[in-house]
């Protein structure tokens, strides 16, 4: 489940990456501002055009109704009768803008006449007050009447309504126009604008496309050239093109590249020489140390026979010098690591005899308490869990004390599959929080609440460096009761390395330990 989470989250931050990528972002400021652009320039025009469009159509209506009112007016008679203003409602309506028009007046026999030449269409009634009242506002020192208009909308259709009152008595007339063919033409222009700023931002977002790719393109090059220097490929250098900034950071990049390929190159000539050294000094060590050992020996088996006052320093000979030939064989161990030429010679090995035949070997078998069930079975190179082994419970014993508990046990997991744990667990006052991230350094043998040991500090390192050979890990804690436990994880089935898996299939299938490396 942890796994799959962390999969998900991931997952997460791959698309939050490429949603906050440079070229998204170069394609979305080319789209905001062409869109803005697009959309004010249209919003203008549309604005410009709709007024001229309405104040075109309006006056045209307007003018025409005041000359045919005025026009009408003159046939009309001082004391009109009904019919007669009815008659000439239908006159002023008889025009080419389609315009319906109400008469209003005081008729022969004293009686207001309204007369409308379509009352199915305009009646006095849809007339705004506001518009009533203006008409009948005479302008103060004046005996004209204004011609006022007022835009409306009825029954969702926008209409124009005007209204003026003959001068001389005349009647008061009002006209309602239909702005219908207008706002078609209006609507057929915002859907032009809307399609012509779609296209706009659809052109500057092709336009950005290839304006990103033209300017990411270098910088995708060199990200892929930095990727290639980042995996060890120190070799890498890039084409320089142009004269602009971005060569001359090419320039750089090159420049950076060369520099730091020498300077690994000094380093990997100066650690090849150093070790090289070490392996040359424990070779040259083995020889005269078998020698001296086999002295030695010979030395300690008469020390009984010696006299008392040169015993203590023969026994002193002795014991430093089986701790300088560890430390020659360990040196020669670790030069090997960091060669990369450690060999594996795998077989099947039975967990629990493996953790008895080393305990019983060093005749621990008293101050070791083992629960291993036998049938563990694991494809292992049995030599080098024997060193894993005899370094955990051997520093178990030395730094925590008797007894030492070794525990075995399998585990499985989706994420790594079949596992061995082998457990190791002392008696003693546990590791400083402190010390815990170096107890696997190399020559680190620092503690507070330890004695000082005799080893060579390699003992731990070489255990782990081991176990990273079969893929497995070492990990160290304090137990909550006190002392400290050191957990060893082995696969059930260890790998060869690729290259030393092609020389195991040329020779038959089988894996061969390199000459001169112990079995």
């Amino acid at each position: 489940m942890t796994d799959a989470r962390e999969g998900r989250v991931r997952g997460w931050l791959r698309a939050l990456l490429r949603l906050t990528s440079l070229r998204l972002r170069l394609v979305t400021v080319f789209a905001l501002v062409a869109l803005v652009a697009a959309v004010s320039v249209s919003g203008i025009a549309y604005w410009l055009n709709r007024d001229a469009v309405l104040t075109r159509a309006q006056n045209t209506a307007l003018r025409d109704f005041r000359k045919t009112l005025a026009d009408q007016a003159t046939t009309l008679a001082e004391r009109p009768m009904c019919d007669d203003l009815h008659g000439m409602a239908a006159g002023v309506a008889e025009n080419a803008l389609d315009y319906q028009v109400v008469l209003v007046d005081e008729i022969a026999d004293g009686r207001i006449c309204q007369a409308e030449s379509d009352p199915a269409r305009f009646r006095l009634d849809m007339v705004p007050a506001q518009l009533i009242e203006a008409v009948h506002e005479r302008r103060e020192g004046s005996a004209e009447y204004h011609l006022y208009w007022q835009r409306v909308s009825l029954g969702g259709e926008p209409f124009l309504v005007g209204g003026t009152r003959v001068i001389g008595g005349g009647p008061t007339g009002y006209m309602l126009a239909s702005l219908a063919p207008e706002e078609d033409d209006l609507t057929s222009l915002s859907w032009s604008l809307g399609i012509a700023t779609g296209l706009a931002v659809l052109g500057s977002i092709l336009l950005a496309q290839a304006a990103a790719t033209m300017v990411l393109r270098p910088v995708q090059r060199l990200s892929d050239a930095a990727q290639r220097l980042g995996e060890g490929k120190l070799d890498t250098r890039l084409e320089v093109r142009g004269a602009d900034e971005l060569a001359e950071l090419t320039r750089t990049f090159n420049s950076s590249a060369a520099s730091l390929e020498q300077r690994m190159q000094d380093l990997s000539a100066r650690e090849s020489a150093s070790r090289q050294f070490v392996a040359d000094m424990s070779h040259e060590l083995r020889t005269p140390m078998t020698a001296i050992t086999a002295m030695t020996e010979v030395l300690e088996d008469e020390v009984d026979n010696l006299d008392p006052m040169i015993a203590p320093a023969v026994q002193l000979v002795v014991s430093e010098t089986r701790r300088l030939n560890d430390l020659v064989e360990n040196l020669m161990e670790v030069t090997r690591f960091d060669a990369g030429t450690a060999r594996m010679v795998l077989d099947d090995v039975d967990i629990a005899d493996q953790v008895t035949a080393c305990i019983d070997a060093r005749a621990w078998l008293d101050a070791v308490h083992l629960d291993a069930p036998r049938g563990i079975i694991a494809r292992l190179d049995p030599r080098r869990l024997d060193v894993i082994l005899a370094n955990l419970i051997g520093n178990a014993l030395k730094h925590g004390g008797s007894p030492v508990r070794v525990t075995v046990r399998e585990e499985e997991t989706p994420a790594e599959g079949q596992q061995v744990l082998i457990e190791v667990a002392d008696e003693g006052p546990g590791i400083p929080e402190a010390v815990l991230p170096h107890v696997f350094d190399r020559f680190y043998k620092a503690s507070a609440s330890r004695p000082r040991s005799d080893g060579s500090g390699l003992g731990l390192s070489i255990a782990l460096e081991n176990a990273h050979l079969h893929g497995g890990d070492i990990a160290v804690r304090n137990a909550p009761d006190g002392g400290a436990v050191f957990t060893l994880r082995l696969p059930r089935e260890a790998k060869l390395p690729e290259r030393e898996a092609a020389v195991a299939e040329r020779n038959g299938g089988g894996s061969q330990a390199p000459e001169g490396e112990a079995r």
